[in-house]
């Protein structure tokens, strides 16, 4: 996915900018940039590869050679960024995430009218996102009219954070607000940031939320919303499931509180006998703590994550090298598994490969039964909105391989989003024996939908249910009774 942070001060920004932008390390593996306004109108600029070294660990030696009251920084799963851009509006940085579903056409697009608005900074070879992202921007006559025809133009999602040479920073949340953007500030300072954790420890203030597709100008006097914000979110609910910050909370729905109702949840519809709860780390850790709570047993962690060196964050993109961290950064306690019935918490079975070779390891440790509960309904559609998937085919998936070995290429896959229809209990029947676990659950979408506590019709659930209710216009049917619907009527989580 990635993430970004922008940081406009009174006084020196890089401080801020630094850890702010550090904050986000959990949310991309490839390239980590920041970029400064210097005092004499110039940009200064470092990118490094953070695919086996942390952001932190990469940059803290640059920090001196940083000076600036404005700054931009990212941590990117896509193109070398931050970029700096000659136009004819002017000179400016930017950084984006998210995911282009269209970008070759806009290339295309591009191409095609001769567009020479500006001068490519990088040296890759090859037009990446960012890049192309910049040359519509530069097409328009103002900044503000082209981060508007950004937000018209892609599909997919877009955020943007931009900086010009006058020392503005001007935030553009993407158009259906797959991704948050959230703003902060101090005395003398305004931040944006994706994931809200990042304020607290750095001194700042939250302030709000951006709208989908809203434009807003920072300064050191404050925020103006440029363009307003539409009406229409559809912000990813895996954020809450996976891959977003337990401290973190967006659109006041806080992560970790998340995770403990849906662990919750999951003890309520999946019961089953066991002497302990247990969550696969890291994410699967606060499920389980819900789960425990619920179900009245032990939570215990018959698995540790070894940390120090194998953060989530820096795990290679080689899915065989991936596979091999994931199994050596596990280390079982024994004392913990032998003879006993274990329930673990999941996050999501994507391949399965690697919960497999878990339960493998607890049974080889004489653990007694394995019962396993998935935090999400199955991921029966690959994700084409925001790049949180490292997939590169929907047969990836364990769950579209057994629909297309059963069906062929042409079944109805919609079948196998319902929980209550026989094409989804032999799907999850299918896993269960292929990973060799004693029971199965996955989380069902309304249960799933209760525990973030927004509408329905605000969340994105393509990756389960494969419909996008914000760009069809279709009504998601909330299945809780009129009168009694958390969806609609919860109260936001207490920061």
């Amino acid at each position: 996915m990635g993430g970004f942070c922008g940081v406009v001060s009174k006084e020196d920004c890089v401080c801020d900018l630094f850890f702010g932008t550090d904050y986000h390390s959990h949310l991309g593996t490839h390239r980590g940039g920041m970029a400064v306004l210097k005092s004499d109108g110039n940009f200064h600029r470092s990118i490094h590869n953070i695919q086996n070294t942390p952001f932190r660990s990469k940059f803290e030696h640059d920090l001196a050679s940083f000076a600036g009251k404005v700054g931009l920084g990212v941590i990117s799963d896509t193109d070398p960024q931050p970029l700096v851009m000659s136009s004819k509006l002017g000179t400016f940085a930017i950084v984006t995430v998210g995911l282009i579903a269209n970008i070759e056409d806009l290339k295309n697009e591009l191409f095609s009218n001769d567009c020479v608005q500006l001068q490519f900074s990088t040296t890759s070879g090859m037009v990446g996102q960012t890049e192309v992202i910049s040359a519509l921007i530069a097409t328009q006559d103002s900044f503000i009219e082209g981060l508007k025809y950004v937000q018209e133009k892609v599909k997919g999602s877009c955020s943007i954070l931009m900086m010009d040479d006058k020392g503005r920073i001007y935030a553009s949340r993407d158009k259906l607000g797959r991704t948050p953007i959230i703003l902060g500030k101090k005395d003398g300072a305004m931040i944006a940031v994706q994931e809200s954790c990042a304020l607290y420890n750095l001194g700042y203030e939250y302030v709000r939320d951006m709208g989908p597709g809203e434009v807003v100008e920072l300064t050191t006097d404050g925020e103006k919303t440029l363009v307003p914000p539409g009406k229409k979110m559809a912000i990813c609910s895996f954020l809450w499931v996976y891959y977003g910050f337990p401290a973190s909370s967006y659109e006041g729905r806080n992560v970790e509180m998340m995770r403990y109702r849906c662990g919750s949840a999951l003890a309520k519809r999946t019961p089953t006998e066991a002497d302990a709860a247990c969550g696969i780390p890291d994410s699967g850790t606060s499920h389980a703590l819900g789960y425990a709570h619920e179900a009245g047993i032990k939570f215990a962690r018959p698995f540790v994550k070894y940390t120090p060196t194998w953060a989530r964050s820096f795990m290679p993109q080689d899915q065989r090298q991936r596979e091999h961290v994931a199994s050596m950064k596990l280390i079982p306690v024994p004392g913990l598994i032998q003879d006993r019935r274990l329930v673990f918490c999941d996050d999501s079975i994507v391949r399965g490969t690697q919960l497999g070779k878990q339960a493998q390891k607890l049974y080889d440790l004489g653990c007694s039964e394995t019962h396993m509960r998935i935090a999400c309904p199955p991921l029966v559609y690959p994700c084409k909105f925001i790049n949180f998937s490292r997939s590169k085919s929907e047969f990836d998936l364990i769950t579209r391989r057994y629909i297309r070995d059963r069906e062929g290429d042409n079944a109805d896959i919609e079948k196998y989003t319902d929980p209550d229809s026989d094409a989804y209990k032999q799907m999850v029947e299918y896993i269960r024996k292929n990973l060799h676990l004693t029971t199965l659950a996955f989380q069902r979408i309304d249960d799933l939908v209760r525990a973030i506590g927004l509408p329905a019709e605000q969340l994105c659930t393509y990756c389960w249910t494969g419909k996008d209710y914000a760009e069809t216009g279709d009504c998601y049917h909330c299945p809780c009774e009129e009168g009694e619907c958390p969806c609609h009527d919860g109260e936001k989580d207490k920061e």
